[in-house]
């Protein structure tokens, strides 16, 4: 294995922990409710919780690591998420403390995610970028999995807390692992392009309408993507037999993040977004009528569903390192982040308060859930306008070496 890609390698085992907490409590989603005492408005406003507090995380986090260096804010934040999480796991009891603590250890996650990203930017060239970042993206999806996975298996054994606090570990083997991937990583602080200023980045991310463009089809895509991630356990609700299944369709996760980062080395940026994107929007808009399917054939739909779903989220990072000068990534994921997750943490709580609605209007099942993952597919259909308008732009040139 040569050195980019045993770097890329402990890289991507490092963010593969640190997913392990990101989807504990999806997991868990069927016990914590009764026992809480939650609506499910209630439910997913806790996963809201933290979207919001990654939301935070991301949006700072950038700045920083234009300022200080990629490579030392991933570090720090690491060491941070590790408490956080494992404070989550010991003391969320009840629907406020929940949403405080997942909030919270939502808030010091982000230093995993678009630190790396720059630090895979500034390591690997842009014909190989696309497919570097999708590994990157395949790695959380795994992590998802594999919290899916513990949860359903060892509550039964150790109860909801026990798998909690095993899946709050990843954080501090992430941490241990990003100390060994990085140890010979140089902290880069890019210097500001001539005129323009290093202090303020913003103006000059929002002034650059390329850039923006990739951002806001982003945006569209995260509402369908982090509700899909919250609700998606729920839709054939089960025992821990069904989140064991349900993992399953986080491999399709895998397989469309890798997938979709080389088709886009290969293709072209906006391509793969517009593909990936029409997919993924044709599932949301049908998923929730199939509710009456056998739970094996809806996992092969919601594998592929999550194959399509997650095959653009690379693509869009690695768009923001050809439309961006080195010295304002950080800024530009900044700003993509506030967009994207903030769309995303507003995603699960509508589609919780549309169940609500229609099952208090004693709706069927299949009427329920098509209505709100309806709402999921709705929100993102602006996402492949956006991306199509990026496209007619001369400067979508400057992607996947001309490709578009």
């Amino acid at each position: 294995m040569n050195g980019d890609a045993s770097w890329l390698a402990w890289l991507c085992l490092s963010r593969a922990s640190f997913a392990l907490i990101f989807t504990a409590y999806s997991a868990a989603i069927p016990l914590l409710t009764p026992e809480w005492g939650m609506s499910a408005g209630q439910t997913g406003l806790i996963q809201s919780a933290w979207h919001a507090g990654y939301l935070v995380s991301l949006f700072t986090v950038g700045f920083l690591a234009d300022r200080y260096g990629a490579k030392r804010v991933f570090l720090v934040s690491s060491i941070a998420a590790s408490v956080s999480a494992m404070i989550f796991a010991l003391f969320a009891g009840s629907f406020l403390s929940g949403a405080l603590l997942y909030g919270l250890t939502g808030l010091f996650s982000g230093g995993s995610y678009t630190p790396g990203l720059t630090l895979i930017a500034e390591r690997v060239a842009p014909t190989k970028r696309g497919r570097a970042m999708g590994f990157y993206l395949a790695a959380a999806s795994f992590g998802y999995a594999v919290a899916l996975m513990l949860t359903g298996a060892l509550t039964p054994w150790i109860g909801w807390r026990g798998a909690f606090i095993v899946n709050a570990s990843g954080p501090m083997v992430g941490t241990l692992l990003a100390l060994y991937a990085l140890r010979a990583t140089p902290n880069i602080i890019h210097p500001a392009p001539a005129g323009q200023p290093a202090a303020n980045p913003l103006p000059v991310v929002l002034g650059n309408k390329p850039a923006m463009l990739a951002t806001w089809a982003y945006t569209f895509h995260s509402w369908e993507m982090l509700g899909m991630k919250a609700w998606l356990p729920q839709e054939k609700p089960a025992a821990s037999l069904g989140a064991g299944l349900t993992a399953i369709a986080y491999i399709g996760s895998m397989a469309g993040s890798v997938a979709g980062g080389a088709l886009s080395d290969r293709m072209g940026r906006t391509w793969t977004m517009l593909v990936m994107s029409f997919a993924s929007i044709a599932c949301s808009l049908s998923l929730g009528w199939l509710v009456g399917l056998p739970l094996w054939l809806l996992v092969v739909i919601a594998a592929f569903y999550s194959f399509a779903a997650i095959g653009d989220s690379s693509v869009y990072s690695t768009a923001i390192t050809e439309l961006v000068p080195p010295r304002y990534i950080g800024a530009a994921y900044s700003v993509r982040s506030a967009l994207g997750f903030g769309a995303g943490a507003f995603s699960p709580w509508v589609f919780g308060v549309v169940l609500d609605v229609t099952r208090a209007a004693e709706a069927s099942p299949a009427w329920s859930w098509g209505l709100a993952w309806c709402s999921i597919g709705i929100g993102a259909l602006l996402g492949p306008l956006a991306a199509l308008r990026l496209r007619r732009m001369p400067e979508s040139a400057q992607m996947a070496g001309g490709k578009r």
